[in-house]
């Protein structure tokens, strides 16, 4: 079983090594659904608005061949497909948790998912980003009297 797109050799570190492996708009948000429970395709799809047939499919097979998520086939008339995490899959929520705490107090903060969690004095957090440089011609316009509209 290979696991991401590229050769082992070709990662710079493991966080892009993971990044391989998770990348995309659709396979975390599979990852978090395959999490609660196992799901069907059809399921999968009503979960997920936006996401077409044709990605979600493409996005499980190469889940399942990174030994993120298995298909399970039933033989039945019709036939049933379940997909669910396997212990590896499982492992990469473990991991992804701590991504989205910081994304609840850092991105959702304010916002009705969730309060903005305390940033602690002193830290890297806590300190103000630098103000971003503006040309000068932008600031020229600004100062300018507006037209009259006609």
């Amino acid at each position: 079983m290979t696991v991401g797109r590229r050769r082992a050799g070709s990662y710079v570190c493991g966080v892009d090594a993971a990044m391989d492996v998770i990348g995309g708009k659709w396979k975390v948000l599979i990852l978090w659904e395959l999490h609660v429970r196992p799901r069907r395709f059809g399921a999968l799809r009503r979960e997920l608005p936006g996401v077409t047939e044709k990605v979600l499919a493409a996005q499980l097979r190469e889940m399942a061949a990174d030994g993120i998520v298995h298909r399970e086939v039933f033989e039945e008339v019709p036939p049933r497909v379940v997909y669910s995490l396997t212990e590896r899959g499982e492992a990469l929520n473990a991991a992804l948790e701590p991504l989205g705490d910081w994304g609840r107090a850092n991105v959702l903060a304010g916002h009705p998912l969730g309060p903005a969690a305390p940033v602690p004095a002193g830290s890297v957090a806590a300190a103000p980003l630098p103000a971003a440089p503006v040309p000068a011609a932008s600031v020229a316009a600004a100062a300018a009297p507006a037209e009259p509209a006609r």
